[in-house]
């Protein structure tokens, strides 16, 4: 059997599905590229002889070598062919390879390396602990536990936190899920279609992006920069591109640290009801904002047109898996039917332990941004001493710097660094538009003392690091 025919056996039926052929082909590619069945460096076949193997038209397959070159699992060079990249992610066994930096912390923590990858508090609060034992003096309640939509009583308390932020919300608009991350698969599953556009910001959070590509979304990307998102170019892409979805970060954006103001909130929300977009609004990292209370949540702009996802982890530990959406009650329970089916519901304890939390979150919160003030400063000290031809922003909230090199492509330099004891997240991996190759997201989530030794170490991968292009550059330093 010839390589091609083995491809063509080992795709089985990838059409079998619902949307167009080259999400679909994508899909399935996608896939044997991220559990190790095309290996990195492996070749695939020319646009032209798979297409005819296949039985589809050549456009198929090169609308869908131009979706994973975009996603950086394939390269393609004219002359020399196309493969799979080598820095692909890869499973074995169903478990992502360790040396992908940003599971690498999680799978291999390691004490010999600065991790900068993971952006979460590594240790609860003593709020924590009281709001379980309060949850535990309590009469145990007579049921069974399994509550698909969440416990009623912290939906209740997460209705009522959006309400005070001036977002009116009902308990049966909310419904709980394992974390943020579990919140949004959910909502991709139950609004996206393998194909449908999707816009995105770039860069952005990449784990949504993996939920995206996992759902065969077509990403169309508007830019996210030091001075947030390029709202114009937003409503424009909805104007003209008519995503099914818009998944923004409006609130302290991950990575940047950018705070959409409440004109451009009026103006997405306003394009999203004119052109039936629905946004999501990722609000994990809305409580940390360094200027003041949160801002009003986007939703209460266009409350029919936005689903809201919230979570605890990274305002109070990263161990707390629990999350939430926020929608209209019709959305949630559908959502709930999903969530039945996955896993009956989340754990009862868990969340009933952080409904009596929930009356601590305030002083949580005021701890939480002093913490990362001083952090975020420390980090910007430290940067600007030991790498001063570094760019960056001060982030207005957050837990993340933006940070551009003034030479060399990120993926390299990240390889570099892990030499020198620091994991870093090279800025490709956030960017669905193929850019941001130049940047690295660097979390402030660690003791400053911490921070500082890992800058140093920085500092000394870069005095090392020879890269293959340069990019003439001003060697001022540009801190907002």
């Amino acid at each position: 059997m010839s390589p091609i025919e083995e491809l063509v056996a080992a795709l089985g039926r990838w059409s079998a599905g619902r949307g167009p052929l080259f999400a679909l082909l994508a899909q399935r590619l996608r896939r044997m590229i991220d559990d190790g069945e095309l290996a990195p460096g492996a070749h695939l076949p020319p646009d032209r002889r798979l297409a005819s193997a296949l039985s589809v038209g050549r456009t198929t397959v090169v609308a869908a070598y131009d979706l994973l070159e975009q996603e950086g699992r394939i390269t393609r060079r004219r002359g020399s062919g196309t493969w799979v990249s080598q820095g692909s992610t890869v499973r074995r066994g169903g478990v992502t390879d360790v040396s992908t930096p940003l599971f690498l912390d999680l799978l291999e923590p390691s004490e010999h390396h600065y991790q900068l990858t993971c952006a979460a508090p590594s240790a609860p609060p003593p709020q924590v602990r009281a709001a379980f034992e309060r949850m535990l003096a309590r009469p145990p309640r007579d049921d069974i536990g399994y509550h698909p939509a969440g416990d009623p009583a912290l939906r209740e308390a997460i209705a009522q936190r959006y309400t005070d932020r001036g977002l009116a919300t009902e308990p049966d608009q909310v419904m709980v899920t394992t974390g943020a991350q579990q919140a949004l698969s959910m909502v991709a599953h139950l609004l996206v279609g393998p194909g449908e556009r999707v816009l995105v910001e770039a860069p952005t959070y990449p784990g949504a992006l993996e939920v995206l590509r996992e759902a065969a979304a077509t990403l169309c990307t508007v830019a996210n920069g030091p001075d947030g998102l390029d709202v114009n170019a937003a409503v424009t892409a909805m104007h003209e591109v008519r995503p099914r979805v818009a998944y923004l970060v409006a609130s302290h954006h991950n990575p940047t640290g950018a705070l959409l103001g409440a004109l451009g909130r009026q103006r997405i929300a306003d394009s999203a009801a004119r052109h039936d977009v629905t946004v999501v609004d990722d609000e994990v990292l809305t409580e940390l904002g360094f200027g003041g209370a949160p801002p009003v949540p986007l939703a209460a702009y266009a409350p029919e047109h936005v689903v809201t996802v919230g979570s605890l982890s990274k305002l109070v530990w990263g161990g707390l898996r629990v999350g939430w959406v926020r929608a209209s009650a019709s959305t949630t329970r559908q959502l709930s039917r999903l969530k039945a089916v996955h896993d009956l519901g989340g754990d009862a304890m868990t969340q009933r332990a952080m409904t009596e939390l929930f009356r601590d979150l305030d002083e949580i919160r005021t701890h939480r941004v002093a913490e990362l003030v001083h952090q975020h400063d420390r980090l910007c000290d430290a940067l600007t001493t030991h790498l001063p031809t570094w760019r960056f922003a001060r982030a207005e909230g957050g837990q993340t710097l933006w940070v551009e090199l003034p030479a060399g492509d990120a993926v390299s330099f990240a390889q570099h660094a892990l030499r020198h004891g620091v994991v870093v997240l090279a800025g490709g991996s956030l960017d669905a538009s193929g850019g941001s190759q130049a940047y690295l997201r660097l979390p402030f989530v660690d003791p400053a003392e911490t921070l500082e030794g890992a800058v140093r170490a920085l500092a000394d991968a870069w005095r090392t690091y020879s890269p293959s292009k340069r990019r003439l550059r001003s060697p001022t330093p540009l801190v907002v």
